[in-house]
């Protein structure tokens, strides 16, 4: 099973996302159980939750 995880297990407070991955808690918790179209679904969406990342002020 394909995982964005790479062992940085960081939860960004202002947004929710993981800071390795991209995803929420809820999406790691549930990712073993998710189809895989779901997962997919998911993956799309993380080149954009990193970028989001990346630009946000680090205080």
């Amino acid at each position: 099973m394909e995982s964005p995880c790479n062992s940085i297990c960081t939860i960004d407070r202002n947004s929710g996302f993981c800071a390795g991955c991209g995803r929420t808690l809820d999406e790691i918790a549930k990712w073993g159980a998710m189809g895989t179209d779901r997962r997919k679904e998911i993956m799309a969406l993380l080149p954009a939750r990193m970028k989001a990342l990346a630009a946000e002020p680090k205080s």
